[in-house]
């Protein structure tokens, strides 16, 4: 049997703005050269990755154009089959079984972290390849290196309910399991929704409740601050208050 290719996890910036700016801090010198090597790509957005090699190739130059590339789009089975994709994920690495090494790109950080990758992932173990994760960076692990919260024992809990009620629900659920097993609770916001999902946080968690959160991760602007609930409180005092929150990527951590 033919040696398989190896699937390469590669992270991209958290951010869209000045990567090539950005690519010494987030990226090992590792990691770049071994993404300048890569000809085959399953993305999450082969927008997003093009304009990541581009950065890339200014640092380290590709082995082959952009254009030269064979890449394609992977956002999960299921969203991929809403929009008529029914394309399994082996399907997708057969480059791997003919011996040529692949990247596999998420649209922001590390794949298969609050990522569809995940799914790749499991198909090429299934398939024998050997899966090689790159260091990059991951907005939940440096949201918790940085929010002074319990770093021993914590949960990521991917994206909480849009619905008001539901939403108010699952926080004070989070809440009471944190309180109970000494844990940090991590989630994630579409940026749109950062001023809702903060204003939900003030209303319903208790006032000693520790809150983090975490905006910009890496680039210049970003912020990151740890306050008790009644601190937000007094520093968002209506929803008129969180406009610099807004539309920006973030992280949220809770510890009771």
């Amino acid at each position: 049997m033919a040696k398989l290719g190896t699937l390469f996890l590669v992270p991209n910036t958290l951010g869209d703005d000045a990567r090539n700016e950005q690519l010494p801090w987030v990226l090992p010198a590792e990691t770049i050269t071994q993404t300048a090597k890569l000809k085959y790509w399953i993305v999450e957005d082969a927008k997003t990755a093009r304009a990541l090699l581009k950065a890339i190739d200014s640092v380290s130059p590709l082995n082959c154009t952009i254009q030269e590339m064979q890449m394609v789009e992977w956002r999960g089975a299921a969203r991929n089959a809403k929009y008529g994709d029914a394309v399994k994920p082996a399907d997708l690495l057969k480059p791997l079984l003919a011996g040529n090494d692949m990247g596999l790109m998420s649209e922001a950080g590390v794949p298969g972290v609050a990522d569809p990758g995940a799914e790749l992932v499991l198909a090429a173990h299934k398939l024998g390849a050997q899966v090689k994760p790159l260091v990059g960076p991951s907005s939940i692990l440096l949201g918790l290196m940085a929010s002074g919260l319990n770093g021993q024992r914590f949960a990521f809990q991917g994206y909480l309910p849009h619905d008001t009620h539901d939403r108010s629900a699952r926080l004070k659920q989070l809440e009471v399991e944190s309180r109970k097993l000494e844990q940090t609770q991590v989630w994630i916001e579409t940026p749109y929704r950062n001023t809702a999902m903060l204003m939900a946080c003030l209303q319903a968690l208790a006032p000693q409740t520790l809150l983090c959160i975490g905006v910009d991760l890496t680039l210049k602007s970003e912020m990151i601050s740890t306050l008790s609930i009644a601190e937000w409180r007094k520093r968002f005092p209506n929803e008129a208050a969180c406009g610099p929150l807004q539309n920006r990527p973030t992280v949220f951590l809770l510890l009771a």
